[in-house]
């Protein structure tokens, strides 16, 4: 792999069609220098949504592309949306290349097909991607859960998943992935060019707080009472919501005093929509209406920062489930405020959790052991004090944001 030496200034070009992505930490940390210039590029509307990070980070956004045609064979609409993507990307770009914008490094998520061009437009610059994840037909999440089997067809579209991210592979300089699990999913030839860099957890901010309180639905939850948290982006199979659901009922005979806090938005991030606009909620909670004393779960939705950081800093106990798949900041933001995480025996969490060290693991599929776990959790909460403060110590030794991964970051991307 090609090393590079730059001196000051810099330009860094960031491109995700959400940005800042996993880019928000790293690209404020650059543009904290005045020596460099850094642009971020996206979706125009989304950026807009986003708004600015920083006072000196540049904003450039491109038209959202054009869907796939329907006469498109269904094995590469996928594709053609990423060719349409990176088209518009690379048509954005070159706008910032006419106004005398060269960057030094460019630093792209290739999963949606932005990266496909970029290095026509910049040659000479050092390309860096964020691979987050390459799509595996065995092992990984495809055909993980046996309540969502995949047939012979899914197994012939993976094949073609994964074809924007390996054109980018064979132009860039240099991966980044944020988990040993993750990185191992890529081509074995592959991997050597992939450094394993966390976006890294603000421990500062996500810290334990014994005096935290939150009210809930009327009721005053503090640090220290039975309260059972979950939390996803969006309340999903890949996330493991269709389990915990289903392990409430248990949970409830044996810890009948416990609340149950659960945040995340009725949308899908993952994997399949119901048929129809029935959500996962929705489905789930009719599943087991009869089953669940509801008054004692409490849907949050989608939450500003801090009071969600509130909700994890009065958990008694939280749960973490998910597929093979993407690990959520979510569970080491839990373990950094202290949080007794009880997680799903599954490749990405096992990487940071250790059962009884610094956490409990439990089956995926095995609703009885996870309301036994999380009841064990909330009855003895002496016991489990000592793996809190290991959890909360081994974010900070590992995925720190400012001690570890964004210093970093930046070393890598000036190399």
């Amino acid at each position: 792999m090609a090393r590079f030496c730059y001196a000051s200034p810099m330009r860094y070009l960031f491109v995700h069609q959400n940005f800042p992505g996993q880019f928000r930490h790293v690209a404020r940390a650059l543009a904290d220098d005045p020596a460099n210039e850094v642009v971020g590029l996206g979706e125009a509307e989304r950026i807009k949504t986003q708004g600015r990070i920083h006072p000196r980070v540049a904003l450039a956004g491109y038209p959202a592309p054009k869907k796939a045609g329907p006469e498109t064979h269904h094995y590469l609409r996928e594709y053609e949306a990423h060719v349409r993507r990176g088209q518009q990307a690379a048509r954005a770009a070159r706008q910032l290349k006419l106004r005398g914008f060269q960057p030094d490094v460019v630093v792209v998520h290739p999963g949606w097909g932005e990266a496909l061009f970029l290095r026509e437009l910049f040659p000479q610059a050092r390309h860096v991607h964020y691979c987050e994840y390459y799509y595996r037909p065995d092992g990984a999440d495809v055909a993980f859960d046996p309540e969502f089997p995949s047939g012979f067809d899914d197994r012939l579209r993976i094949k073609l998943k994964n074809s924007t991210q390996l054109v980018g592979l064979m132009d860039c300089d240099a991966g980044v992935a944020p988990t040993r699990w993750q990185r191992s999913l890529y081509p074995a030839q592959l991997q050597p060019a992939i450094q394993v860099l966390h976006e890294g957890i603000d421990t500062d901010l996500a810290r334990p707080s014994p005096e935290a309180t939150l009210e809930v639905d009327g009721h005053v939850l503090r640090a220290g009472d039975e309260v059972v948290t979950y939390v996803a982006r969006n309340l999903e199979p890949y996330r493991g919501f269709h389990r915990f659901l289903r392990a409430l009922p248990l949970l409830q005979q044996r810890r009948p005093r416990a609340r149950v806090l659960i945040v995340g938005g009725d949308d899908v991030s993952y994997g399949r929509r119901l048929p129809g606009a029935t959500t996962y909620r929705a489905h789930y909670r009719a599943e087991l209406e009869e089953q669940v004393d509801w008054t004692r779960v409490h849907f949050l939705g989608k939450l500003p920062y801090q009071r969600y950081l509130n909700v994890l800093q009065v958990s008694a106990a939280h749960v973490y489930l998910t597929y093979p798949f993407v690990l959520s900041w979510s569970m080491l933001e839990a373990m950094a405020c202290g949080c007794l995480v009880v997680g799903s025996a599954t490749a990405p969490v096992q990487e940071v959790i250790a059962d009884g060290e610094n956490g409990l693991l439990t089956d995926f599929f095995d609703a009885e052991r996870l309301a036994a776990t999380v009841a064990r959790a909330l009855a003895e909460p002496d016991a489990m004090a000592p793996l809190r403060a290991r959890a909360r110590d081994f974010v900070r030794e590992h995925y720190d944001l400012h001690t570890r991964c964004l210093p970093a970051w930046v070393e890598f991307l000036k190399q």
